[in-house]
């Protein structure tokens, strides 16, 4: 008998006398057995428990002050209700902490619980495999243990059956691989956050979205400080604070182990750790626990997995002098092929990136964060001698290579001295014109201080010296005046160690040169009167000669007017006598500069001519313009306005061009006194303050006679 339908609300009626099976409960398999049947049959199949709500996240620590990371999650959250997110960054930086309060709060929006797998992507042992942690996402979503599909495939199948519906929160963690977490994304509208110390780009195929955290803002790491050591010394020492979160690189896990050595020493003030922190070389054995290096633990762990060129590029950059680099250095320290391949480099540098080792600017230069730095200094200090001085040589070759490219191109009038490779083909960086080769120059003036530094503290006097040479059109046109001492002073002395007359001299006059420009002007003239002997002494003629005229600045500086025409006119004559022009020709546009000062604007007019005719035939057009802008001012000087504000302004276009500021500046001032003669204070003022924003922070007595002018006019009227 078949059962019917009365259409009332107890549902389906069976006739009294009517006979009845029924087999109830959940069956799991394809088909059921039996032997004889009477009657209607009613077969009940179900799928596990849905009531079941998973919460398997772990503890964590308290987050302090994410807000800014918190919002773009939110963000990716309205944008796609089920993002998979891809959240990495440097080790101990608080990625699972963030990605565990994120979950945590968002509630009602994914009612069907959170999943959690650890994926020992940068543990001891060997990375989870999928096939691990699969069978535990189906338990915690109801399914019994003994009826846990046997099958991996079935078993993924399943998950993603039991996933498709639900809105759940699923925090894959410290990841290795995308494959490794591919099989494990659930499917239906759910939230994926999957944690990692690389970046893991092949998963942007699957919809990943990444998001990279940095290190703490300073307030926010002292908050974690507070938070953690729970007592009253950071109020009352605020600024200490302040400085051991920074020598922490405000990565938090290294935060929270000083705040915990701290925490356990109740009475030793936060300055104590400031001063063990504050030794470089003893920074990451002080950010350890009960002999449990934490944070070098962790740096430890990405650097052994790294691979052979990309670990061998981490140590080598260890020797870096300067806080941020090219790929061409990392060619260099590669070595790969003929003169080094950048791009072959480049891909070791994105190995490196990826990993979060390193982080890379919008200009394509690269840095390490302070701790990687100091553990990347730690693991070149672990290798043998000759590997750390081959990677400091590579380096600074490469440094040395490139400044003498932009010298040459620059300054190519300036006589190059020798230059000594470990190996003929250094990688080096090439210009396509001298805006490119200054601009270089610019960008990398502190790693080229520190690079001569690093050279004479690693007892390479040739290096030291040569850096030096080689930074000269820098210094010429920077005016970098404390930086420029600094390094001729470390440039003579290596010089004098290798008993090299040609260099010593070279030290001394391009040193004066930068003093005098500083208005030194003692301490130039006794560095040139040295320069002098030395070349007198070694028998270098055309080196005396250009020495002669050297000498012939500071005097005119000094006021000695008669003293300094001499010298510029003994200079000419036996630099022509030598066959040596330009050097003849600067002598007699220094000449035309003492007829000026002299009151002779017409006899300065002849002499600025003369020299610009020839620097203008030596292809010098720095310095011819520097003549043009001379006989501006004399022009000026006798009345022939018209004239000098043609000469001066297009000798300031040259120099513009050749991105000489302070220069342009001391043209700015003339086309302003210029413009005074005429009586047009205006005019005059507007051109004396570009002329001052020129010279900015440089300290030149010509910017101090700009301001003088300035409040001499007064405001505008």
């Amino acid at each position: 008998m078949s059962e019917v339908d009365d259409g009332r609300a107890g549902g389906p009626v069976r006739p009294p006398d009517a006979s009845h099976n029924e087999l109830g409960g959940t069956v799991y398999g394809p088909s059921v057995q039996a032997r004889t049947v009477h009657g209607g049959i009613h077969f009940s199949v179900q799928r596990p428990d849905t009531a079941v709500v998973p919460w398997q996240l772990p503890p964590g620590p308290p987050m302090i002050d994410r807000r800014r990371e918190l919002a773009e999650l939110h963000r990716l959250l309205r944008a796609d209700g089920g993002p998979i997110v891809l959240l990495s960054g440097m080790p101990g930086v608080g990625k699972t902490t963030l990605a565990l309060a994120w979950l945590r709060g968002l509630g009602e929006e994914f009612p069907d619980g959170r999943l959690y797998a650890d994926l020992r992507g940068h543990g001891d042992g060997p990375p989870a495999r999928w096939t691990e942690i699969v069978g535990g996402f189906l338990r915690g979503l109801g399914v019994p243990a003994g009826e846990v599909p046997p099958v991996p495939a079935e078993q993924l199948g399943l998950y993603r059956s039991l996933t498709a519906q639900r809105r759940l929160g699923v925090l894959l963690d410290d990841a290795a691989t995308a494959a490794q977490v591919r099989p494990l994304l659930p499917a239906g509208p759910n939230v994926t956050v999957v944690t990692s110390r690389s970046r893991l780009s092949g998963l942007l195929v699957n919809g990943g979205v990444p998001v990279h955290l940095e290190p703490l803002e300073r307030q926010a790491a002292v908050e974690l400080l507070a938070a953690t050591m729970n007592d009253h010394r950071v109020r009352q020492e605020p600024v200490q604070a302040g400085e051991l979160v920074d020598l922490c690189a405000r990565l938090p896990l290294a935060v929270q182990v000083a705040a915990a050595r701290l925490a356990a020493r109740p009475n030793r003030p936060i300055t104590t750790m400031v001063r063990a922190l504050a030794d470089e070389r003893g920074r990451l054995d002080a950010l350890a626990l009960d002999g449990d290096h934490t944070v070098r633990a962790a740096l430890d762990v990405s650097y052994r997995d790294l691979p052979e060129a990309a670990s061998l590029l981490y140590r080598g950059l260890g020797v870096h002098p300067g806080p941020d680099f090219g790929p061409v250095v990392a060619a260099a320290l590669l070595g790969t092929g003929e003169g080094g391949d950048p791009d072959a480099a480049q891909l070791v540098l994105d190995v490196l990136v990826d990993r979060n080792l390193l982080t890379e600017a919008a200009d394509g230069r690269y840095r390490f964060h302070d701790l990687i730095r100091l553990h990347a200094v730690a693991k070149m200090c672990d290798r043998p001698a000759p590997e750390r001085a081959d990677a400091l040589r590579a380096t600074l070759d490469h440094y040395l290579a490139t400044a003498t490219c932009a010298e040459v191109l620059l300054e190519p009038q300036h006589a190059t001295l020798s230059r000594d490779y470990a190996r003929a083909d250094v990688p080096r960086v090439e210009f396509a014109d001298r805006g490119a080769a200054l601009a270089w120059l610019e960008q990398h003036r502190v790693t080229l201080s520190a690079a001569i530094r690093a050279a004479a503290s690693a007892r390479l006097p040739v290096l030291a010296w040569q850096l030096t040479d080689a930074l000269w059109p820098l210094f010429l046109r920077g005016k970098y005046f404390d930086e420029a001492r600094t390094a001729h002073e470390i440039g003579l002395r290596a010089a004098r160690e290798c008993a090299d007359p040609a260099a010593e001299s070279r030290m001394s006059t391009s040193g004066g040169l930068s003093e005098l420009s500083a208005g030194n002007h003692d301490t130039a003239l006794r560095m040139f009167t040295e320069a002098s002997r030395v070349c007198v002494d070694s028998g270098d003629a055309v080196g005396a000669a250009r020495t002669r005229n050297y000498t012939g600045l500071a005097l005119l500086r000094l006021g000695r007017l008669d003293e300094a025409a001499e010298a510029f006119r003994e200079a000419e004559a036996r630099c022509l006598a030598l066959g040596d022009d330009r050097p003849a020709a600067l002598a007699r546009f220094n000449r035309a500069d003492v007829a000026l000062r002299s009151g002779l604007p017409d006899r300065a007019v002849e002499y600025a001519e003369a020299a610009r005719v020839e620097l203008d035939r030596v292809g010098d057009e720095y310095n011819a313009a520097r003549a043009q802008a001379l006989i501006g001012r004399a022009l000026s000087a006798w009345a022939r306005h018209d004239e000098a504000d043609a000469q001066l302004t297009a000798a300031l276009e040259v120099l513009r061009g050749h991105r000489a500021p302070v220069e342009a500046a001391h043209v700015l001032s003339a086309l302003a006194e210029s413009a005074e003669r005429r009586k047009r204070p205006d005019h005059a003022r507007e051109l004396y303050a570009e002329a001052l924003e020129l010279y900015g922070a440089v300290r030149t007595p010509a910017a101090e006679v700009v301001r003088a002018r300035l409040r001499d006019l007064g405001p505008p009227g």
